[in-house]
């Protein structure tokens, strides 16, 4: 297994290559974080057969901004425009970054999959509006539902989904990032995907916040990496694993 770092223009990326014939899947962290801080879930996705790419957001990681507790409000909470400009100007580059791993290395444009935590599954939702070559999503403890009437809100876009294989998974107790809005996205989305449902799938962990039990964590994360063994990889799709849904 290799593990290096790179750059791909502006973009601090963490290649793991664990084989990339089941596919690439692009990896972002939370809010404050960098890729770094998923070297566990990298590892696994890498051992799984994929190449995986953690990826340092706008602003965080190697390219953190000088004026990052200014920025977003120190002690005082996130402040929501300059999280979510960070979130669309991380989205952006996804295209741009398939373009090049495909060219560099060698990843399949028929096989890519994004997985995102928190913030990052924030800029999965996001990346879904500009790029058609995701066919697997996982977004994580995250919401397509953003504040006021920002044009670009992932739930406004219904249509930019399907048939992207989408699994998202939340916290029933979530104070940081509520639920509902994972919640009311996929019940709106169900009719869009009648001709492919295994394709759409919504998890609800109970009794469980934002910063997770490390067994329910891991249950998530099982479930993450065999969606996109499902949906990116070489065998035939098999059942979801119901020994992993939220108990």
């Amino acid at each position: 297994m290799i593990d290096r770092r790179t750059r791909i223009g502006e973009i601090p990326l963490r290649l793991i290559h664990g084989g990339s014939e089941r596919g690439t899947i692009l990896v972002y962290h939370g809010f404050g974080a960098e890729s770094a801080a998923q070297t566990k879930e990298l590892l696994s996705l890498a051992g799984a057969g994929f190449l995986a790419v953690g990826v340092d957001a706008v602003g965080h990681g190697a390219r953190r901004f000088s004026d990052f507790e200014a920025r977003f409000g120190g002690g005082e909470g996130r402040r929501e425009d300059p999280f979510l400009e960070v979130v669309t100007r991380t989205a952006a580059e996804v295209p741009s970054l398939i373009d090049a791993l495909i060219e560099t290395e060698g990843a399949s444009p028929d096989r890519i999959g994004i997985v995102g935590i928190s913030m990052g599954g924030y800029i999965a939702y996001a990346a879904a509006l500009s790029e058609t070559r995701i066919s697997a999503m996982t977004p994580v403890l995250a919401s397509p539902e953003w504040p006021g009437s920002f044009a670009e809100s992932p739930h406004r876009h219904l249509d930019r989904f399907p048939p992207i294989a989408l699994l998202s998974q939340t916290a029933a107790l979530d104070d940081n990032v509520p639920p509902e809005g994972a919640r009311r996205f996929h019940e709106r989305l169900e009719p869009r995907y009648a001709s492919h449902p295994d394709r759409l799938r919504y998890l609800e962990f109970p009794n469980c916040r934002h910063f997770m039990p490390d067994a329910e964590w891991t249950r998530l994360w099982a479930n993450v990496v065999h969606w996109h063994q499902r949906f990116l990889g070489n065998p035939p799709a098999t059942p979801f694993p119901t020994n992993q849904e939220p108990q």
